[in-house]
């Protein structure tokens, strides 16, 4: 195996407590933190792999890569890859698949525990010393309810959704679900359209990804329809779920609360009408952790290494053809 010149262009995305030693058994291997668009050609112009999450892959940033023969996506997601130059160049394009799926799972009932039972109040309570003064055991100021014999509505019931929908089951839900590409059927839940997922479901996950049918899908019209004590998580992406929509229903009290993992700009924007709301019973917004357990983390990088080792010995592993 001929060495190699790889470039990590955004390690940060990675984590600093994840092991890339591995790599160096490739060749030279160069890590950067951060790249901007603007720097990519220098430093990727000797490079023969290049390890990237955001930045974008065009003619404008790989034009003087002249060596540069496989691009590796440490996500799953490909719009930052402009298919017609690659493939002009013959450039080979992997991505990973599957290494962050228990950890949205999870994260999806940690923001709903997080908003169901109330516990920024109840924390809060006990930290400001007002239990200590509290004249029984106990306090019933926030109202919340058993999550059993609730409806739990799953919007894209691929590997996440799935998992979602099971756990959802295990804790004595009826799950229903809706399929934006219509192409989904699971007998194991209830097929509905989107108008009655809207009215039935106690709580709504969104985990499906982004593109024309999915766009605002959750807007004005669609947050009147849901049921006043629902609760709605976006695990997905955020343009999915209108955020001054969602803003005005919350302050409105037109659904209970939110939970959201994705936002329309990350990071967030100071403009983004969702920073104006403080109470952290109606509200959680965590910045893009889903995904990001240690273990997922490490996931990436593995699955990284696998495809470049499967490139080395002349077989496709995760390539994206397009």
């Amino acid at each position: 195996m001929s060495k190699m010149k790889i470039v990590f262009l955004e390690t940060d995305t990675l984590g600093d407590d994840v092991d890339l030693s591995k790599f160096d058994m490739f060749g030279e291997v160069t890590k950067y933190p951060n790249t901007t668009s603007l720097q990519v050609p220098e430093r990727i112009k000797d490079a023969d792999i290049i390890i990237v999450n955001k930045l974008p892959m065009n003619e404008m940033t790989l034009s003087q890569a002249d060596s540069l023969k496989l691009i590796c996506l440490t996500a799953t997601g490909t719009n930052i890859v402009d298919f017609n130059y690659t493939n002009s160049r013959n450039i080979t394009v992997t991505n990973v698949k599957g290494y962050s799926t228990q950890s949205v799972i999870q994260h999806t009932f940690a923001l709903f525990f997080y908003l169901y039972e109330s516990l920024s109040y109840y924390d809060n309570f006990v930290k400001s010393g007002e239990y200590i003064r509290n004249d029984i055991f106990s306090h019933f100021e926030k109202k919340f309810h058993e999550l059993y014999g609730k409806t739990w509505g799953i919007i894209g019931l691929g590997e996440i959704g799935r998992g979602v929908a099971q756990i959802a089951k295990l804790f004595g839900c009826e799950v229903i679900y809706y399929s934006t590409s219509g192409k989904n059927d699971n007998s194991d839940y209830r097929k509905v359209d989107f108008d009655t997922l809207l009215r039935e479901a106690d709580v709504i996950s969104i985990h499906a990804p982004l593109n024309d049918k999915t766009l605002n899908l959750i807007d004005e019209h669609e947050l009147k329809r849901m049921k006043k004590n629902a609760i709605l998580l976006n695990l997905g992406r955020g343009p999915i779920v209108n955020e001054s929509a969602l803003a005005k229903a919350l302050m409105d009290n037109q659904i209970a609360g939110a939970g959201l993992d994705v936002l329309t700009v990350e990071p967030m924007a100071a403009t983004n009408p969702l920073y104006a709301i403080k109470d952290s019973t109606k509200l959680i917004i965590t910045p893009h952790i889903a995904w990001a357990t240690v273990e997922a983390r490490q996931r990436v990088t593995d699955e990284v290494y696998k495809n470049i080792v499967a490139y080395l010995d002349q077989e496709e592993r995760n390539v994206v053809k397009q």
